[in-house]
């Protein structure tokens, strides 16, 4: 597993997207719910796209013991997938979550 890499992309980057896809161009229905919800709070996040690295597409489920893609990390923090992210979104626990990490 490229543990490494995967800890820099997360220490690199505030909020950060596992996902498959980009941002502007999400490639699964999850992976776009996750990156809108991060648009709608006008968050800045990036996107790392798991279709592009079959070997991180696989590691990053066992880095976070986590089976599905996408996958939230804020401030080294993994956050959750899909449904979590938007369930916390609707809730106000996600926005509180980037106001407390100095996010937004």
């Amino acid at each position: 597993m490229n543990k490494k890499k995967i800890e820099d992309l997360i220490s690199e980057n505030d909020v950060c997207l596992f996902m498959k896809g980009t941002p502007d161009s999400p490639q699964c229905g999850f992976s776009m719910a996750v990156s809108n919800v991060l648009k709608h709070l006008n968050v800045k996040f990036k996107g790392v796209n798991v279709l592009e690295d079959e070997d991180l597409r696989r590691d990053i489920k066992e880095f976070s013991d986590w089976p599905t893609i996408p996958q939230l990390y804020v401030k080294k923090e993994f956050i959750g997938g899909c449904d979590i992210v938007k369930e916390m979104f609707e809730k106000g626990e996600l926005k509180k979550i980037l106001v407390e990490k100095k996010i937004l």
